[in-house]
């Protein structure tokens, strides 16, 4: 008893500690962002980076915008690919061990994302414990520390090259992560690191399923796979009979809302969602209020930010903006100066701000993964709601979908192509696609405008996918399980066109 008290009050003592550091950031987001950007100039001053741009002059943060240039990873890839080979002092203070290996979405076919010790310590597991002590915080009944987290990550194991070592985030953070916090995380290490999907599903569910399990973590997708499969071969009705003491599921990846309904059934009773915005290059925004829709974004994490307005994006000298500058319900592109060597990088993702006091955010999509053939400029978030509406209206859920445009031909005018895989079906698809139609040109005026008389887009065209195409899909391209993602908007037809003919 009195080491569960020494335990839980060390725990109280730094919870309270990290509320306090988040609140003054919160209340400092200025100085705290300049303080970080300055931090970063001068730990680097010294790098091949830092002496081509003169960081040690730079005065100001205009100064810095001025002078550095804005980079996508193509751009930036020469100096990646240098530290990988081992050279130090290129983009970072010494040698960079470790990169996260990243399909992403530039024209490369992989990415090579730097993880520097800074980026470990001072980003990715600072989040992680500011992701319990915001949870905590909010329920301080919680038992979280009482019962094991079944995590979900990638399904990469290590690989070496030269002096440095690269694989998937997950597989990165789980071998530099210490004793103490292995001993909470379910499955074991190496169930967590094997590479091949099935298998390792196999192996997971012998592992959890005798075990007490609190807490959930990873990507919603993913984990419903898991979590489906563990049901079929246990007696027990829904997850929650299995785990009684399950509070919580901590996701991030993909937008929850497609799945909202599906883990309510399979839960069989309500627990909490808390949802986390991270990706290889960082760790940016945690869920700070219980049922928001809207995450905080975390100022003191290494992490410099700079936002372009995506009616910019593209065109050439575009102006980034600040913290102070941004509003309220305007999609940004989002630009990163990190602890893990990016300089002024282009992430790929646009999000748009709640609230400006404090600064909270929802991921709006990607600059490559929109639908704009016509002019329309539609995004993910827009997507998400109207299908939402669409299934609350005929009853129905979804597992996954992708759309696409319709090119324009002659005396004829174009259209967007969905397939989607339905968990369950809508009681009738035309009223379906009419109320999914409607609601995109409530929440868009842009695609109201070319939906007008037919004039430029036709009525959507939606297919409903076979079960598990989806998944068999993304099996065929080597991309199961962990932080792969289906494409959920293409400018073009490279998914969709694969998705049809396995349709067929």
């Amino acid at each position: 008893m009195a080491t569960k008290a020494f335990f839980n009050s060390m725990v109280n003592w730094f919870i309270g500690r990290r509320i306090d550091q988040i609140k003054h950031f919160i209340k400092h987001p200025y100085e705290t962002q300049r303080e970080v950007l300055f931090s970063q100039l001068f730990i680097a001053e010294g790098t091949e980076y830092g002496q081509k741009y003169g960081f040690k002059s730079i005065s100001s943060i205009s100064d810095f915008q001025s002078r550095v240039p804005l980079v996508s990873y193509e751009d930036f890839e020469p100096y990646i690919e240098k530290s990988r080979q081992g050279i130090p002092d290129i983009i970072w203070p010494g040698q960079i061990k470790y990169f996260a290996k990243s399909s992403g979405t530039t024209n490369a076919k992989s990415k090579f994302i730097p993880i520097t010790e800074n980026s470990l310590e001072d980003c990715h597991y600072k989040a992680g414990k500011d992701l319990i002590a915001l949870y905590v915080n909010n329920h301080p009944e919680s038992e979280l520390f009482q019962h094991k987290n079944l995590r979900l990550g990638g399904s990469s194991e290590m690989y070496q090259n030269f002096k440095t070592k690269f694989g998937d985030l997950s597989a990165i953070l789980i071998e530099n992560l210490p004793y103490w916090v292995e001993v909470i995380n379910i499955p074991s290490k190496k169930v967590s690191l094997m590479g091949e999907w099935e298998s390792k599903l196999k192996a997971i569910i012998t592992e959890i399923k005798n075990q007490d399990v609190g807490s959930l973590t990873g990507v919603p997708s993913w984990m419903m796979v898991l979590l489906q499969r563990l049901l079929k071969e246990t007696p027990v009705e829904n997850i929650g009979n299995l785990w009684p003491n399950l509070e919580v599921f901590f996701h991030g990846g993909i937008s929850f809302i497609p799945y909202r309904q599906q883990y309510q059934k399979l839960m069989g009773r309500e627990i909490n969602y808390y949802e986390i915005y991270n990706a290889s290059e960082g760790f940016f925004a945690i869920q700070d209020r219980s049922g928001a829709e809207d995450m905080l974004l975390m100022l003191d994490y290494g992490i410099f930010y700079e936002f372009i307005p995506m009616e910019l994006f593209g065109q050439d000298q575009a102006r980034t903006l600040v913290l102070e500058e941004v509003e309220v319900g305007k999609n940004y592109a989002v630009v990163l100066t990190t602890n893990g060597g990016l300089w002024r990088y282009l992430i790929g993702d646009t999000v748009k701000f709640t609230s400006t006091n404090p600064y909270r955010i929802k991921i709006s999509g990607r600059t490559k993964h929109y639908i704009n053939a016509f002019g329309e400029e539609l995004m993910i978030d827009n997507v998400e709601i109207a299908l939402k509406k669409a299934c609350e209206s005929t009853h129905a859920q979804i597992i996954d979908y992708t759309g696409a445009p319709i090119y324009m031909k002659e005396n004829e005018t174009g259209a967007h192509e969905w397939i989607i895989e339905f968990y369950k079906k809508p009681f009738d698809m035309e009223s379906f696609v009419s109320i999914f139609d409607e609601a995109l040109k409530s929440l868009n005026s842009d695609y109201e405008a070319k939906r007008y008389n037919n004039i430029t887009l036709k009525r959507p065209i939606v297919h409903q996918a076979r079960p598990q195409l989806f998944y068999d899909w993304m099996n065929s391209r080597g991309k199961l399980g962990g932080q792969n993602k289906v494409p959920r908007l293409s400018n073009d037809r490279e998914y969709i066109e694969p998705l049809l003919a396995m349709n067929q």
